[in-house]
Order: C-alpha cells, then structure tokens, then sequence
C-alpha cells in the first residue's frame, strides 16, 4: 500500500479545487441529504453510492470516488478538479488507473483512489483529512498497517480537548493526523509522534494540504519526545485490549501490542514526565476491571506514586463479550462463522486468564501540579449525553479543582459563588403536600449534573448570586432557622465544594 506524495505546487491546486468544488463538510452534507449522510456516518454507504451514480458535479464525483471508493472517468476527475486534473492526482498519489477491468462503453480511462480523502471541520476551521480507504469502500478485510481515519474515537478525543492557548502541544500517536490539525488551531509549536512510518507519511499530507506546520517523530509512545517538555499532550492511543495470537488479526491502528490495558497504564504512570508544571494530557482508553475490584480501586492504583492531578471519567463499561463482539465485528469476521467463533472466544479466554469482569471506557485527563501541593483526584462517571463540545466543561473544571486544591475551605466559604447560568432547580411535591418531597438542582449543559438537595442546600443556590460570600449566606440561613451556623456550614461544605468542582457555582471572573 502507498500513500500520497508531498507535493506543494500541486498540494496547492489540490486545495483550490477542494475548495471551489465544495468538497467540505457542508457541501457533501448538502450534496448527500441528511438519510443519506446519517447512513454513510453508520458505515453504511449504499445511500450515498446511489444520490451520487450520475454524478457530474465536482461535490459528488469526489464523494463517489474518495469516500466511496467507486471509479470515475479521467474527464469526471478532470471536471471537479480542474486546476490539478487527473493527471496531477495521479503524481499526489491520489488516484491510479484502474487495471483489474474494462472501462466505460466509450472505452475513456477508469481512475480509483488510492487513498480517503475528507472533509473535516470544527467550530472555527474547515480541513481535509487523507487516510486509507475504508472497510466499506475497498470491500475488503483491513491490513494490518491500515491507517484509520476520522472515526467516532478521534471525534470524542477532539471535542473533550481543552482548547487553551499553549507554546507546546504533543499529539501522540498521530495517526492520520486528525488531532494534531485541532492543535495548531491553539499551539505555537505541535510535535506529532506515531510508530507507524506510513501513518507519519498520511500525517505529513494531510499537514501541507491544510497549510499546517508539524513536528513529524517515529517512534513508540513517549520514547521520541524523551528529555523534553510540552504544555498540552493529547493522544488516541491504540487502547484496544486484544489476546495475542493468531485468532485476532493485529491492526496498529488500534491494538498496541501489549499484555491486557498496560499500553493505557504505561501512559498514566509516564506522560507526567513530558509535562511541565501546569502542563495538561488527555487522552481516551480502556480499563480492566477484575473480580471483585471497582473501577474506581483500578485507577487509585495506577495513580499512587505518579503525582499528577486525575480527572477519569468513564463513559461506558462493557462485560467480556459485550467487548469481544464488538472488536470482533471490526476484525471482519462475520458472526456465524468459524474464524468469527475463534476471534470471540480469544477474547473471552484472554479475560478469563486475568479474571476480568468488566471493561471500562473513558476520557483521561492528568495536569502536572504547579509547586508541591498535593495531586487532586476526582474519578467520576457519566454515561449519558453530554455537551459538544466537551473541551470547554473540561477547562472550567479543571481550573475549579484546581482552584479548590489550592485554598482552604475557610477561603471557599469567604468566596462569593453564583450559580451558572445553566443550572435550574427543580422541585416535585406529593398530591396535596404543600412542601417538596425531592429538590433537584440540574445542570443543563456540560456533563449535566444532577444534585439532590437539602432544604439547607436548595436555600442556599436560592441566594447564591455573587453578592453575598457563602459564609455570610449559610450564617443567615441559620439565623432565620434556629440552627448552629457552624453546624450548617460543616453540612454543605463537602456538597458545595462539589458543585464549585462540577461548575453549578461559579466565581465572577471565571
């Protein structure tokens, strides 16, 4: 398999024609319809395949042949890419004559992409993003040097990036090069590392067609930066837990090689060493939960000794074979068959021999302490659906358990806190009661907590505006009660320092 060639004239007309043509996420979702872009976001490409057979407009003939893998004419090409022509995707590497059948009844040259090349955009760029071609456009099992392209993984690392301005920003394990794109939208300088060569090359197009300046090291995980330091290190890592051996077929994209999820808590115990003080790593992975161990006992053991701040949240948990299917269907094997049964019950075998009972899911993120404070640790979960992006709830918390790591509990209650703007209080009474039987405070965006208050409580986000200091508003919370002001101040402690932590409070300024 090859990939394309860096070519800078021709990258430049390749990026002009994308342009005018409307090969961006916009036009294609246009050009396609929403069934059939909701069916081709499925991997189901049918839909597609049929909205663009007659295509002779640019959008749908670069749909056809670099997202669907069809073949088109050397004047379709020609056509939807006028500045570049056939001719100079041919030397990109983009496309190659078709030699394995006949071409059209007018006997004109069929012409296959060699590569996926996409649109790809966030709230304030549009990009393209080149890649091996998919599963669903080859029509064949994946090799093992398959370099993956924008799939649900690299979107969920993307949206829960925190987007701070930084010097210095590491994406390891670059891949395709998808989030190394988002970071020089925010980063001086990105270094981009990866163990595969043709996953670098794929990287390397995909950063000189979007006019992106990298750092391009081969190498394993931590291994090429050693010795050096970055504010923001972000990584997809291939965190897919599968047995060795020759039942499941090894895709570098995704399984890293290793014994179980020692590629993730290698990660965790070394990425501190990368960081300077302030410095942030997110990445996403997969956790082994054994029997009779929470996930919660999993991750305070990876993190004893490694002196970093710990924000897990996980997202999901799957049994053994809930896991072994799904990685099983992305091995290619069809359920029912035999080299289907063998790869499922690798798996179950390969957990069996560590007497793994769940396996979790989630977004890392570790921030090197500034000074010699003591590391904060917050493992939480939250399943459901959560705001897109992610990155800014993210940077909000962080700052605010890093803030509460920092200051005392009496400077807490001396802070005059205000509830943010998205949280609602609401309250449900029995028939004829005329006192609430449950208060629940809600946050309507980021991870959308969800709190059960105490009267003491709902009293005090009643008041909480930003005007009066906590200490000053529990105290005439207790006044108008007859309680012990003291006494009501150690009860909703611990609760607001919870909502300060999850952004229901928040400091003006912040």
């Amino acid at each position: 398999m090859t990939t394309p060639v860096v070519h800078p004239v021709l990258l430049e007309r390749l990026r002009s024609d994308l342009r005018a043509g409307r090969f961006t996420v916009d036009g294609v979702a246009e050009r396609l319809g929403p069934v059939a872009s909701a069916a081709l976001h499925r991997e189901h490409p049918l839909p597609a395949v049929l909205r663009t057979e007659a295509a002779t407009d640019p959008c749908g003939v670069l749909v056809r042949l670099f997202t669907l893998g069809r073949d088109v004419t050397e004047a379709q090409l020609t056509g939807a890419l006028p500045s570049l022509g056939a001719r100079g995707a041919v030397a990109l590497g983009l496309v190659a004559a078709v030699a394995d059948g006949p071409g059209p009844p007018a006997g004109e040259p069929l012409l296959r992409a060699r590569c996926d090349l996409r649109p790809y955009a966030d709230e304030a760029s549009d990009w393209w993003v080149a890649s091996d071609l998919s599963e669903a456009a080859t029509r064949a099992p994946l090799p093992p040097d398959h370099v993956l392209g924008i799939g649900p993984a690299s979107t969920t690392l993307a949206s829960w990036t925190i987007r701070r301005p930084v010097a210095r920003a590491l994406d390891l394990g670059t891949g395709c090069g998808v989030q190394a794109l988002h970071l020089a939208d925010h980063a001086d300088t990105v270094t981009a590392t990866d163990v595969s060569t043709r996953a670098l090359a794929y990287a390397a197009f995909t950063a000189a067609l979007n006019g992106v300046t990298l750092e391009l090291l081969s190498g394993d995980l931590l291994e090429p930066v050693a010795g050096r330091r970055f504010d923001l290190v972000v990584s997809n890592p291939p965190f897919v837990i599968s047995p060795r051996g020759a039942a499941t077929p090894r895709y570098e994209y995704r399984d890293g090689g290793r014994r179980g999820d020692e590629l993730v808590r290698s990660l965790v115990r070394e990425v501190g060493h990368v960081l300077r003080p302030g410095g942030v790593a997110q990445f996403l992975g997969n956790w082994e939960v054994p029997r009779g161990r929470s996930w919660r006992d999993v991750w305070a053991g990876w993190l004893d000794g490694v002196g970093l701040d710990a924000w897990v949240i996980q997202r999901d948990s799957q049994d053994p074979a809930e896991y072994a299917e799904l990685w099983a269907r992305d091995g290619g094997a069809l359920p029912g068959t035999a080299a289907h049964d063998a790869m499922y019950a690798a798996w179950l075998d390969d957990f069996a021999s560590r007497d793994v009972e769940a396996i979790g899911f989630g977004v890392v993120t570790l921030q090197r302490p500034i000074g010699e404070r003591q590391p904060w640790r917050d493992l939480a979960e939250a399943p459901g659906p959560v705001a897109s992006p992610m990155g800014p709830t993210l940077d909000v918390g962080l700052r605010a358990r890093t803030w509460l790591a920092e200051h005392t509990d009496d400077e807490l209650l001396d802070v005059a806190w205000r509830c943010a703007p998205d949280v609602t209080e609401e309250r449900h009474y029995r028939p004829g009661s005329e006192d609430p039987s449950v208060i629940v405070v809600r946050q309507g965006g980021g991870l959308g907590r969800s709190v059960r208050a105490s009267t003491l409580l709902a009293a005090y986000v009643g008041v909480a505006d930003g005007e009066l200091a906590a200490r000053a508003a529990l105290d005439a919370i207790a006044a108008v009660l007859g309680l012990d002001a003291g006494a009501v101040r150690a009860e909703l402690l611990p609760t607001v320092r919870d909502l300060v932590a999850d952004g229901l409070l928040v400091r003006d300024g912040t």
